[in-house]
């Protein structure tokens, strides 16, 4: 197997990349732990203790994007990046606005409150920060996308990075019930509807699914049980720890 994978499948970092190397076909291994629970040989390899990080006969790649860029460099059928360089750099923008601005709001602010906090470190959520975020961080970053998204189809033409991006935040959001209001973004609404359906994205929910709400150290079991292509080695410990990860 050339390639390993480190980190969970709820996060929208780690399914960006998943998606990447579905779309281009490749083959993969992976080591589904959260960042929170990382051992210091994972520490040693993402010194920021964060994921995906993704192994290649011995080298080690960080940070999503950057992985997502060598993906397509080695194998760059289909492209994931448009071949104009204006739109290139636009969708450059967007995947960073997503993994940024979006991330956020949506995964920061929401999910880590509503789900990391009270299911990974037994904390009570902080409601006002959810309830600053629901009113003014969330809306904020969909009027700004509002503006961006096509009416139908994809940004580009073809499914692209920025595509990917944007559509991952809200699968992760959707599992603490977030769900965008058609009525106030119809656009965003809809193409975030249209790009996880598909195939890549619906393959890898089953797996999502089948570790949703399993507490971490039940997680790896749950999803052999679903098929997943899971390491025989795992950097993952028993105890949580704080830190500064990024999902």
């Amino acid at each position: 197997m050339a390639f390993t994978v480190i980190g969970n499948y709820v996060s929208p970092y780690v399914r960006k990349v998943l998606v990447c190397m579905e779309l281009k076909g490749l083959s993969y291994e992976i080591d589904p732990i959260a960042p929170f629970i990382g051992d210091e040989a994972f520490e040693r390899m993402s010194p920021l203790r964060r994921i995906p990080v993704l192994i290649e006969d011995g080298r080690v790649f960080n940070d999503s994007t950057v992985i997502c860029q060598y993906l397509e460099d080695i194998h760059p059928h289909p492209a994931l990046y448009p071949a104009d360089a204006a739109d290139r750099a636009r969708a450059r923008w967007l995947e960073e606005y997503a993994d940024t601005a979006l991330a956020d709001a949506l995964i920061w602010r929401l999910f880590y409150q509503k789900a990391i906090r009270r299911y990974v470190f037994g904390e009570a959520t902080d409601e006002a920060v959810v309830q600053e975020t629901l009113e003014r961080h969330i809306p904020r970053a969909l009027d700004y996308l509002e503006a961006q998204l096509p009416a139908d189809g994809f940004l580009f033409g073809s499914l692209s990075i920025a595509d990917i991006a944007i559509a991952c935040m809200f699968r992760t959001a959707a599992f603490v019930r977030f769900a965008i209001d058609a009525t106030r973004w119809p656009r965003s609404a809809a193409f975030v509807e249209r790009v996880l359906a598909l195939e890549p994205f619906r393959k890898l929910a089953q797996l999502e699914d089948a570790m949703l709400r399993q507490p971490l150290a039940e997680q790896r079991s749950a999803l052999a049980a679903a098929g997943a292509p899971l390491t025989t080695h795992t950097f993952g410990t028993a105890v949580p720890r704080h830190g500064l990860p990024r999902m």
